[in-house]
Protein backbone atom coordinates (compact mmCIF):
# COMPACT_ATOMS: atom_id res chain seq x y z
CA UNK A 1 0.00 0.00 0.00
CA UNK A 2 1.42 3.79 -0.36
CA UNK A 3 -0.74 6.68 0.77
CA UNK A 4 0.16 10.09 -0.76
CA UNK A 5 -0.61 13.44 0.97
CA UNK A 6 -0.14 16.66 -1.18
CA UNK A 7 -0.60 19.88 0.74
CA UNK A 8 1.38 23.14 -0.18
CA UNK A 9 0.77 23.86 3.91
CA UNK A 10 4.18 21.88 5.43
CA UNK A 11 2.75 21.93 8.54
CA UNK A 12 -0.81 20.39 7.47
CA UNK A 13 1.02 17.61 5.78
CA UNK A 14 3.71 17.06 8.38
CA UNK A 15 0.62 16.67 10.85
CA UNK A 16 -1.50 14.21 8.71
CA UNK A 17 2.14 11.96 8.51
CA UNK A 18 2.43 11.73 12.04
CA UNK A 19 -1.60 11.15 12.82
CA UNK A 20 -1.13 8.24 9.86
CA UNK A 21 1.54 6.46 11.06
CA UNK A 22 0.38 6.24 14.44
CA UNK A 23 -2.83 4.87 13.36
CA UNK A 24 -1.18 2.00 12.15
CA UNK A 25 0.70 1.35 15.17
CA UNK A 26 -2.03 1.87 17.46
CA UNK A 27 -3.45 -0.97 15.30
CA UNK A 28 -0.77 -3.43 14.89
CA UNK A 29 -0.69 -2.71 11.46
CA UNK A 30 2.41 -3.01 8.88
CA UNK A 31 3.28 0.99 8.62
CA UNK A 32 2.78 1.80 4.58
CA UNK A 33 4.78 3.59 2.42
CA UNK A 34 3.65 7.45 3.11
CA UNK A 35 5.16 10.19 0.36
CA UNK A 36 4.52 14.00 1.10
CA UNK A 37 4.16 16.53 -1.89
CA UNK A 38 3.74 19.82 -1.59
CA UNK A 39 2.14 20.47 -5.23
CA UNK A 40 0.02 18.58 -7.48
CA UNK A 41 1.85 18.30 -10.77
CA UNK A 42 4.60 16.31 -8.73
CA UNK A 43 2.08 14.11 -7.77
CA UNK A 44 0.84 13.24 -11.03
CA UNK A 45 4.32 12.71 -12.31
CA UNK A 46 4.81 10.07 -9.68
CA UNK A 47 4.45 6.67 -11.58
CA UNK A 48 4.11 4.63 -8.44
CA UNK A 49 0.92 3.18 -7.51
CA UNK A 50 -1.78 5.41 -5.24
CA UNK A 51 -4.10 3.45 -3.56
CA UNK A 52 -5.07 6.61 -0.97
CA UNK A 53 -4.30 9.92 -1.71
CA UNK A 54 -5.32 13.00 0.92
CA UNK A 55 -5.25 16.30 -1.41
CA UNK A 56 -5.62 19.29 -0.72
CA UNK A 57 -7.89 21.99 -2.80
CA UNK A 58 -6.45 25.18 -3.12
CA UNK A 59 -2.74 24.86 -4.08
CA UNK A 60 -0.45 26.77 -6.41
CA UNK A 61 -0.89 25.50 -9.77
CA UNK A 62 -3.31 22.64 -10.23
CA UNK A 63 -6.18 22.69 -7.58
CA UNK A 64 -6.78 19.22 -5.46
CA UNK A 65 -10.01 18.83 -7.77
CA UNK A 66 -7.81 18.88 -10.90
CA UNK A 67 -5.64 16.63 -9.41
CA UNK A 68 -8.21 14.43 -8.13
CA UNK A 69 -9.75 13.85 -11.29
CA UNK A 70 -6.73 13.23 -13.50
CA UNK A 71 -5.83 10.22 -10.70
CA UNK A 72 -9.47 8.79 -11.27
CA UNK A 73 -9.04 8.29 -14.00
CA UNK A 74 -5.23 6.52 -13.69
CA UNK A 75 -7.13 4.70 -11.14
CA UNK A 76 -10.75 4.66 -10.54
CA UNK A 77 -10.35 2.65 -7.38
CA UNK A 78 -8.12 5.38 -5.25
CA UNK A 79 -9.47 6.60 -2.39
CA UNK A 80 -9.28 9.89 -2.02
CA UNK A 81 -9.10 12.27 0.99
CA UNK A 82 -9.88 16.06 0.64
CA UNK A 83 -8.16 17.83 3.31
CA UNK A 84 -9.47 21.33 3.15
CA UNK A 85 -10.67 24.52 5.21
CA UNK A 86 -13.05 24.93 2.29
CA UNK A 87 -16.65 23.36 2.50
CA UNK A 88 -17.82 25.18 -0.86
CA UNK A 89 -15.92 23.02 -2.93
CA UNK A 90 -17.32 20.05 -1.76
CA UNK A 91 -20.50 19.19 -4.33
CA UNK A 92 -17.49 19.70 -7.25
CA UNK A 93 -15.28 17.13 -5.00
CA UNK A 94 -18.09 14.44 -5.02
CA UNK A 95 -18.22 14.27 -8.57
CA UNK A 96 -15.43 11.93 -8.80
CA UNK A 97 -16.42 10.00 -5.82
CA UNK A 98 -14.35 11.35 -2.80
CA UNK A 99 -14.00 8.93 -0.16
CA UNK A 100 -14.22 11.52 2.52
CA UNK A 101 -14.07 15.32 2.90
CA UNK A 102 -11.85 16.62 6.03
CA UNK A 103 -11.90 19.72 7.84
CA UNK A 104 -9.04 22.03 8.84
CA UNK A 105 -7.78 21.88 11.13
CA UNK A 106 -6.93 18.11 11.88
CA UNK A 107 -8.78 15.46 14.00
CA UNK A 108 -6.79 12.84 15.01
CA UNK A 109 -9.63 10.26 15.90
CA UNK A 110 -12.14 11.58 13.19
CA UNK A 111 -9.07 10.69 10.75
CA UNK A 112 -8.33 7.09 12.76
CA UNK A 113 -12.36 6.33 12.57
CA UNK A 114 -11.84 6.92 8.37
CA UNK A 115 -9.07 5.16 8.14
CA UNK A 116 -10.45 2.39 9.74
CA UNK A 117 -13.09 1.92 6.59
CA UNK A 118 -10.74 3.31 3.79
CA UNK A 119 -8.12 0.18 4.94
CA UNK A 120 -11.24 -1.80 4.68
CA UNK A 121 -12.18 -0.66 1.46
CA UNK A 122 -9.04 -1.08 0.17
CA UNK A 123 -8.68 -4.46 1.09
CA UNK A 124 -11.96 -5.42 -1.54
CA UNK A 125 -10.27 -3.78 -3.77
CA UNK A 126 -7.32 -5.52 -3.93
CA UNK A 127 -8.27 -9.26 -2.83
CA UNK A 128 -8.27 -11.27 -5.83
CA UNK A 129 -11.06 -14.50 -6.31
CA UNK A 130 -10.04 -17.50 -8.02
CA UNK A 131 -13.40 -18.70 -9.77
CA UNK A 132 -13.05 -22.12 -11.20
CA UNK A 133 -14.72 -23.62 -14.54
CA UNK A 134 -14.92 -26.79 -15.91
CA UNK A 135 -12.42 -25.22 -18.00
CA UNK A 136 -9.90 -23.81 -15.88
CA UNK A 137 -9.67 -21.41 -13.02
CA UNK A 138 -9.65 -17.78 -13.12
CA UNK A 139 -8.47 -14.66 -10.51
CA UNK A 140 -10.74 -11.49 -10.68
CA UNK A 141 -10.55 -8.45 -8.04
CA UNK A 142 -12.97 -8.70 -5.77
CA UNK A 143 -14.50 -5.66 -6.45
CA UNK A 144 -14.92 -6.43 -10.23
CA UNK A 145 -17.38 -9.23 -9.23
CA UNK A 146 -21.14 -7.80 -9.90
CA UNK A 147 -23.30 -10.26 -8.54
CA UNK A 148 -23.44 -14.36 -8.23
CA UNK A 149 -26.31 -15.81 -9.60
CA UNK A 150 -27.67 -19.68 -8.68
CA UNK A 151 -30.12 -20.99 -11.93
CA UNK A 152 -30.88 -24.08 -12.77
CA UNK A 153 -28.46 -26.09 -11.09
CA UNK A 154 -26.16 -23.55 -12.01
CA UNK A 155 -23.93 -20.80 -10.66
CA UNK A 156 -22.79 -17.92 -12.75
CA UNK A 157 -20.05 -15.34 -11.63
CA UNK A 158 -20.98 -12.00 -13.25
CA UNK A 159 -17.88 -9.78 -13.31
CA UNK A 160 -17.24 -6.48 -15.09
CA UNK A 161 -15.31 -8.18 -18.10
CA UNK A 162 -17.10 -11.42 -18.44
CA UNK A 163 -19.54 -14.38 -17.04
CA UNK A 164 -17.85 -17.14 -15.84
CA UNK A 165 -19.68 -20.64 -15.17
CA UNK A 166 -18.50 -22.11 -11.59
CA UNK A 167 -18.29 -25.07 -10.59
CA UNK A 168 -19.05 -24.43 -6.99
CA UNK A 169 -22.29 -23.78 -5.41
CA UNK A 170 -23.92 -20.84 -3.72
CA UNK A 171 -22.88 -21.65 0.23
CA UNK A 172 -19.72 -21.58 -1.34
CA UNK A 173 -19.80 -18.32 -3.10
CA UNK A 174 -21.36 -16.39 0.13
CA UNK A 175 -18.49 -17.79 2.28
CA UNK A 176 -16.15 -16.84 -0.51
CA UNK A 177 -17.29 -13.41 -0.55
CA UNK A 178 -17.74 -12.71 3.11
CA UNK A 179 -16.92 -8.75 2.98
CA UNK A 180 -18.98 -5.70 4.06
CA UNK A 181 -19.59 -4.68 0.53
CA UNK A 182 -21.43 -8.69 -0.31
CA UNK A 183 -25.21 -9.31 0.71
CA UNK A 184 -27.08 -12.25 -0.33
CA UNK A 185 -30.58 -10.81 -0.91
CA UNK A 186 -32.09 -13.99 -2.19
CA UNK A 187 -31.08 -17.80 -1.86
CA UNK A 188 -30.22 -17.65 -5.90
CA UNK A 189 -28.68 -14.19 -5.44
CA UNK A 190 -24.84 -12.60 -3.91
CA UNK A 191 -24.93 -8.91 -4.98
CA UNK A 192 -22.10 -6.74 -4.92
CA UNK A 193 -23.58 -3.56 -2.71
CA UNK A 194 -21.05 -0.99 -4.73
CA UNK A 195 -22.79 -2.27 -8.29
CA UNK A 196 -26.12 -1.35 -6.77
CA UNK A 197 -28.16 1.34 -9.20
CA UNK A 198 -31.41 0.74 -7.41
CA UNK A 199 -33.78 -1.18 -5.82
CA UNK A 200 -37.75 -1.53 -4.58
CA UNK A 201 -39.23 -4.39 -2.56
CA UNK A 202 -38.49 -7.22 -4.84
CA UNK A 203 -35.35 -6.26 -7.02
CA UNK A 204 -31.95 -5.01 -7.08
CA UNK A 205 -30.91 -3.27 -10.17
CA UNK A 206 -27.35 -3.57 -10.64
CA UNK A 207 -24.35 -1.95 -13.03
CA UNK A 208 -26.37 0.94 -14.41
CA UNK A 209 -29.73 -1.18 -14.21
CA UNK A 210 -28.21 -3.66 -17.01
CA UNK A 211 -29.27 -7.03 -14.59
CA UNK A 212 -31.50 -7.58 -12.01
CA UNK A 213 -31.60 -9.28 -8.60
CA UNK A 214 -34.45 -10.83 -6.70
CA UNK A 215 -34.69 -9.25 -3.12
CA UNK A 216 -36.79 -11.16 -0.47
CA UNK A 217 -39.28 -9.15 0.98
CA UNK A 218 -38.28 -10.63 4.30
CA UNK A 219 -35.07 -9.02 3.58
CA UNK A 220 -35.72 -5.87 2.59
CA UNK A 221 -35.20 -3.42 5.09
CA UNK A 222 -31.93 -5.24 6.38
CA UNK A 223 -31.05 -4.83 2.86
CA UNK A 224 -31.75 -1.11 2.90
CA UNK A 225 -30.18 -0.83 6.39
CA UNK A 226 -27.03 -3.19 5.01
CA UNK A 227 -26.82 -0.54 1.64
CA UNK A 228 -27.40 2.67 3.35
CA UNK A 229 -24.58 2.02 5.84
CA UNK A 230 -22.63 0.76 3.40
CA UNK A 231 -22.90 3.54 1.31
CA UNK A 232 -22.49 5.92 4.28
CA UNK A 233 -19.12 4.33 5.16
CA UNK A 234 -17.54 5.13 1.48
CA UNK A 235 -19.00 8.65 0.97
Amino acid sequence: MRIFICDDDVETARQLDKILRCFFQKNSLKAPDIIIYDNGEDLLKDSNTKDIVFLDIEMPGMSGIYIGNELKKVNKNVIIFIVTSYSEYLDEAMRFHVFRYLSKPLDKQRIFRNMKDAIELYNTSVTKIPIETKNGVYVVSAADIIFVEAHSHKVTVHTLKQDYLSIHNMNYWIQQLDMPCFFSSHRSFLVNLNHVSDFDHSLIHLYNNKFEAYLTRRKYTQFKDTYLLYLESTR
